[in-house]
């Protein structure tokens, strides 16, 4: 890839550069990833060659109406089972040269060379961690993590998730319904996303989705649909929108992120979907070596993580949205 300008070294110097630190060009607002960083959705794994789980899947057939002294079934039910998902790794390294940080000193140092390099690498990880979790899992020759178009999959009956085959297990699939107009522009829209919503909720007073995202297309398509109902409290701004956090769906939070594929409105809840990382290794920090052979030192990230669905059925998405 060519360098802009000069190059990290002449930019970090006083004749390269007129702000404090370099402004940032590239980087984005990663909604998903920063709603799966956030509580239950969390999920630190304490060792373990796989992340599982147990699932109750089924009812127990002996269970009937029966009379008097009847013969009762006591046939041995299989009731439970459990998914297991692999481990995916991702790593980055930042390397700065002794020359580099001769450079990168006293009165021509305008901003920490070093740090402004770690710092890009953290974001540069949130990219690519952030697009792997919209990704099928097939990316990197399969090592990268398998992530909304894998575990909440527009055709949610075939396939292998967690070890479970969705084409043979009902129970193990996730809810999905076209959003495609009739007429106009979103026409369907609304009415698809409160069947995808009560069908990933398990009844009136349980489970809901707790949070959706989708495309910026689709999300401005959304907020149109509420133009009619917006109401004006401060009469001297005259405010003709919405913000973009406070839109919702049934309670449901609604936001886009810029790496959701194309038509796709997701409806998720981080009860039944993690996050799930190995203990003491999320965008872990190994100390610094120095090559025998190079005067410079290098500094390694590593994470050890994988996207995990416990309940896809608690899991929508509204596909082909026009």
């Amino acid at each position: 890839m060519p360098v802009p300008n000069d190059g990290v070294t002449i930019a970090a110097s006083w004749n390269a550069l007129i702000k404090d630190k370099p402004e940032d060009q590239i980087f984005e607002d990663y909604f998903f990833l920063d709603q799966m960083k956030q509580g239950e959705a969390f999920k630190s794994v304490d060792g373990g060659d796989l992340i599982t789980g147990s699932l109750e899947y089924t009812t127990n057939g002996t269970v009937q109406w029966y009379s008097d002294l009847e013969t009762i079934s006591t046939t041995r039910q299989d009731v439970f089972d459990r998914f297991e998902f692999g481990w995916k790794e991702i790593a980055g390294t930042v390397v700065q040269s002794e020359l580099e940080s001769a450079i990168n000193q006293g009165s021509a140092q305008k901003f920490d060379l070093l740090n402004e390099k770690l710092e890009n690498l953290k974001d540069s990880f949130a990219q690519k961690m952030n697009e792997a979790l919209f990704s099928d899992g097939t990316g990197s020759s399969g090592k990268e993590l398998g992530g909304l178009q894998h575990v909440v999959a527009t055709s949610p009956t075939s396939g292998t998730v967690g070890g479970i085959n969705r084409a043979n297990f009902s129970f193990w699939r996730n809810q999905q319904a076209s959003g495609v107009k009739t007429t106009s522009a979103y026409d369907n829209l609304r009415a698809v996303m409160r069947s995808v919503y009560n069908l990933s909720s398990n009844g009136v007073n349980g489970q809901h989705p707790k949070f959706g995202v989708t495309t910026r297309t689709v999300f401005e398509g959304y907020e149109g649909l509420l133009l009619a109902n917006e109401r004006f409290t401060d009469k001297s701004s005259g405010e003709g929108a919405f913000k973009n956090e406070t839109l919702k769906f049934k309670g449901m939070k609604l936001a886009y992120d810029n790496d959701c594929p194309s038509g796709v409105l997701y409806q998720l809840n981080p009860k039944f979907l993690k996050l799930a990382y190995q203990k003491g290794h999320w965008y872990k920090a190994h100390p610094s070596v120095e090559p025998a052979n190079q005067t410079a030192k290098v500094f390694k990230v590593h994470s050890i993580c994988n996207l995990v669905v416990t309940n896809p059925r608690m899991l929508g998405v509204v596909t082909a949205i026009t």
